[in-house]
């Protein structure tokens, strides 16, 4: 197990916390504002467009989560001859490209 991580947590550095906080604040923003777009019967294709600004910000989330995860969970189980992460991240990765 690495130092960082337990079976099902992870500390993260106070940076690396509230960078993902933040982007995380930027995705529920960008939902209300979709939600408030309804509201107003906004039209369909300008709906769809920032509904996808939204998808893409939340695969940026994802993109710089598994970053840390490599750099971290990974990168030392790896030292530790734990090739299970590997093949957990494979599996999340699998699992995200749906």
């Amino acid at each position: 197990m690495c130092e960082d991580c337990g079976p099902k947590t992870r500390e993260r550095s106070e940076d690396e916390y509230r960078r993902l906080c933040n982007r995380l604040c930027r995705i529920e923003g960008q939902i209300r504002g979709i939600r408030g777009m309804l509201e107003k019967d906004a039209y369909c294709v300008d709906i769809l467009a920032q509904a996808a600004a939204a998808g893409a910000a939340l695969n940026a989330f994802s993109r710089e989560l598994i970053a840390q995860h490599l750099r971290t969970c990974v990168a030392d189980g790896l030292r530790q001859g734990d090739d299970g992460k590997v093949e957990e991240l494979c599996d999340a990765l699998g699992k995200l490209m749906k």
